[in-house]
C-alpha cells in the first residue's frame, strides 16, 4: 500500500519556505550565504543559476552539469558560477539543500502522517516512504553531490533527518539508544544502497517501500499497518 506521500521528480520554485509552525525547528540548511543578508541581486542570481542547472539535469542529466554549461544557461560569466559554489559539488550540494529544506518542511509542518498530527509510529513510517521516494526520483543527483566519507555523516541536510528520526523514535520507544537506532533505520534510506537495489538488483519501489515499514516494525516493536 502506497502512503500519500510523494516527491515530485521537478525540483520547486527557488523560494524560502515559511516557516513551520507546531514543533521545534530543526536544522537549518545550507551554508551562510544562503541566508536573507544576501543582497537582493545576488540572491536573484543565486536561484538563476540552480534554476539553469534544474533545467540542465532535466535535459541532459547530472553529467550535463557543469560550471561552464550553467554559466552559459544562465547567460553568466563562468567565474560568478565559481564564486557562488566553489566547485560542480557545491552546486550539486546547493540543489539537493534546497529539496532537503522543502522535505524538511513538510515533515515539520506538512499535513500528517508525514506532518505533526498523526501518532510518531505513523509519522516515521510516512517520513521513510518520502525519503525513498525522493532518493529515486534524484537518485542521479544525490549519488553525485555526496560528500566525501569523512564529512558525509555531519553534513546538515543528513543531521536534519537524523534528528527527526530520533525524535519520533524517543516518543515510540523512549528506553532505546534512540540516536544509535536512528542511524540504523537511515542506513536503509541511503542512496547508494537504493541505487543497488533499485538499479542493480532491479528491486521495485513498492518492495522497498513494504521493507521499510516492516523494518520500523521490527525495530520498535510495533505492529505494521493491516
Amino acid at each position: 500500500m502506497l502512503y500519500a506521500v510523494f516527491m515530485s521528480a521537478t525540483l520547486p520554485p527557488f523560494e524560502r519556505p515559511q516557516e513551520p509552525i507546531g514543533e521545534p525547528e530543526l536544522l537549518q540548511l545550507g551554508s551562510a550565504e544562503d541566508e536573507p543578508c544576501l543582497r537582493a541581486d545576488a540572491a536573484r542570481n543565486r536561484a538563476r543559476l540552480l534554476e539553469a542547472a534544474t533545467r540542465l539535469i532535466a535535459e541532459h542529466g547530472v553529467a550535463g552539469v557543469t560550471m561552464e554549461a550553467v554559466a552559459a544557461a544562465a547567460h553568466v560569466g563562468k567565474g560568478t558560477v565559481f564564486r557562488r559554489f566553489g566547485d560542480r559539488t557545491g552546486l550539486l550540494t546547493a540543489l539537493l539543500d534546497h529539496s532537503a529544506k522543502t522535505l524538511q518542511a513538510d515533515f515539520l509542518g506538512g499535513p500528517p502522517p508525514l506532518g505533526p498530527g498523526a501518532p510518531a509510529i505513523e509519522r516515521l513510517r510516512a517520513f521513510g516512504v518520502a525519503v525513498l521516494y525522493r532518493a529515486v526520483e534524484q537518485l542521479d543527483l544525490q549519488l553525485a553531490a555526496q560528500p566525501e566519507p569523512t564529512r558525509r555523516f555531519a553534513h546538515p541536510s543528513l543531521r536534519a533527518l537524523h534528528t527527526h528520526v530520533t525524535i519520533l523514535l524517543r516518543q515510540i520507544v523512549p528506553d532505546a539508544d534512540c540516536e544509535l537506532l536512528a542511524q540504523a533505520l537511515m542506513s536503509y534510506l541511503d542512496p547508494a544502497l537504493i541505487h543497488h537495489l533499485t538499479r542493480q538488483c532491479g528491486m521495485p519501489l513498492e518492495r522497498l517501500e513494504k521493507g521499510w515499514v516492516d523494518l520500523v516494525a521490527r525495530v520498535t516493536g510495533t505492529q505494521p499497518p493491516r
